[in-house]
């Protein structure tokens, strides 16, 4: 996992909010590149391990809707690189174009397998595969699509140092997101302020902590808080 020099860095992260984290990871060089020897070694065991989970949920997935097992969309990682998310598919075909970006608890293009899968977190599995090919790591920023992004702050620029992660210590906290955001709409405002105005912003106070304290153990803890 290599960290970018800093006139290397897209001109639109440069700045000094961005520059104090770069400076913590120019630091720990060698940390990344053990992170990312943890990222390769672990994503292809437990692709090869998991092979046999893929095909049942694949055949549950086809068996229970019209569409495709994964569904693929555009997240923006390390940089500001844009790369396409694998997930299973847990609600209708071409769900973004009937809804918002994000879901809601009751959500109703969420299909009946989609919502056993969602309740155990099962379809972020297939992200082992990003993982694999580098555009995102075990433990980092949550990826966001460019939608989001694009209202970051300075401040939130610099969690696009490191690849996009599968989970964080933002997911643990705020694993009731589709909940919150139901109340908020039951409360009258509108999905992408409450997700991009209030729960975003909180949540990037921990992913910014997280880059002060990365390491393969904060990780290790972070993954196992993950599965329990």
């Amino acid at each position: 996992m290599r960290l970018r020099a800093w006139n290397e860095l897209p001109e639109w992260m440069r700045n000094e909010e961005v520059r104090k984290y770069h400076e913590i990871l120019k630091r720990k060089r060698f940390t990344l590149m053990l992170k990312r020897f943890f990222d390769v070694v672990m994503s292809l065991l437990l692709l090869i391990l998991l092979s046999w989970l893929f095909l049942i949920l694949a055949i549950w997935i086809k068996a229970d809707s019209k569409g495709t097992v994964f569904y693929r969309q555009e997240r923006i990682t390390q940089y500001g690189k844009r790369f396409r998310i694998y997930k299973f598919r847990t609600m209708v075909s071409d769900a973004d174009k009937i809804g918002a970006l994000v879901t809601t608890a009751n959500d109703a293009r969420i299909t009946k397998v989609g919502a056993k899968i969602r309740k155990c977190r099962l379809d972020e599995i297939p992200q082992l595969i990003n993982v694999l090919k580098g555009e995102m790591s075990f433990v980092g920023t949550r990826p966001e699509v460019e939608k989001y992004v694009r209202e970051y702050s300075d401040g939130m620029k610099a969690t696009l140092l490191l690849p996009a992660g599968v989970t964080s210590l933002s997911s643990l906290k705020y694993r009731d997101e589709d909940e919150m955001i139901k109340q908020g709409i039951d409360a009258g405002k509108n999905v992408d302020q409450i997700y991009s105005k209030e729960i975003l912003p909180k949540k990037m106070k921990y992913n910014l902590v997280y880059l002060c304290e990365v390491g393969i153990v904060k990780d290790l803890i972070i993954c196992v808080k993950t599965i329990i």
